[in-house]
């Protein structure tokens, strides 16, 4: 099975920063997902300790080496929602 982006909130251009949605003028999420949907021009690439889901944890690949804006190649999201 492959991962791809989803037609959802997070994505979409419609998503004011207040998680308003331009089109239908309601308050959403991350995992909304509708008809209107338009691709952000420039996804986020927020990929770093911040937001790993190791950092500061014994999984940690690089606990020695780990800190906010280092990126590695075994990061993982903080969140998912499914």
């Amino acid at each position: 099975m492959a991962i791809r982006l989803g037609n959802n909130c997070g994505n979409c251009d419609n998503m004011m920063t207040d998680q308003m949605c331009k089109v239908h003028g309601v308050k959403v999420g991350s995992h909304y997902t509708c008809d209107s949907f338009e691709m952000k021009l420039e996804l986020n690439n927020d990929r770093d300790c911040n937001t790993c889901l190791r950092f500061q944890r014994e999984d940690c690949a690089n606990p020695s080496k780990a800190a906010p804006g280092m990126m590695c190649s075994v990061w993982a999201p903080l969140s998912v929602s499914a």
